[in-house]
């Protein structure tokens, strides 16, 4: 009786132990940062996002050099100008200073809005190109490996060259 308990027992661990094991999850990993920048897109897109901070820029430059010479020509006639236009002037270039502060932060606000409609496309290829390559190859998980994404080790297999042929990179 007791050698059947024992025998029983072992079969059960025995059972428990080989369905645990085909249970546990497979686990991949991938540097999503390497990833999307060898994507075409990407080069593209940096290159729109470069474009339109430089017209920014210009512009920036142009409202503060317009300001600066406004600010001598004022500066250099305050002597022979009545208080009352001297206190226009200083309106006026009160008024300058707020519209180049107010361009600056829209301009900011206009890069940050552009960038996102800019990369979510490309994420979102990126991202659907790694699920269909893990679910292929049997992954349930798929961990970013790029750096200060929390991988500590990254041996298990990489997915990077899959995925990027998947993209026809």
């Amino acid at each position: 009786m007791k050698t059947m308990k024992s025998l029983f027992l072992a079969v059960v661990l025995f059972v428990g132990a080989t369905s645990f094991m085909n249970a546990q999850s497979k686990t991949a990993h991938i540097d999503t940062q390497a990833l999307v920048e060898a994507m075409p897109e990407m080069k593209a897109a940096q290159n729109q996002l470069e474009k339109l901070q430089k017209t920014y820029d210009t512009s920036i430059k142009d409202m503060v050099k317009e300001f600066e010479a406004k600010v001598k020509q004022y500066g250099s006639e305050e002597t022979t100008k009545t208080n009352e236009e001297n206190a226009k002037r200083v309106q006026e270039v009160q008024g300058m200073e707020r519209n180049i502060a107010a361009y600056r932060q829209q301009a900011l606000q206009d890069l940050q809005k552009k960038e996102v409609d800019v990369y979510q496309p490309i994420l979102e290829k990126a991202r659907t190109a790694i699920q269909k390559v893990a679910r292929a190859k049997g992954y349930q998980y798929v961990l970013d490996s790029a750096t200060g994404n929390g991988v500590i080790l990254a041996d298990g297999f990489d997915l990077i060259n899959d995925v990027k042929k998947e993209l026809g990179i």
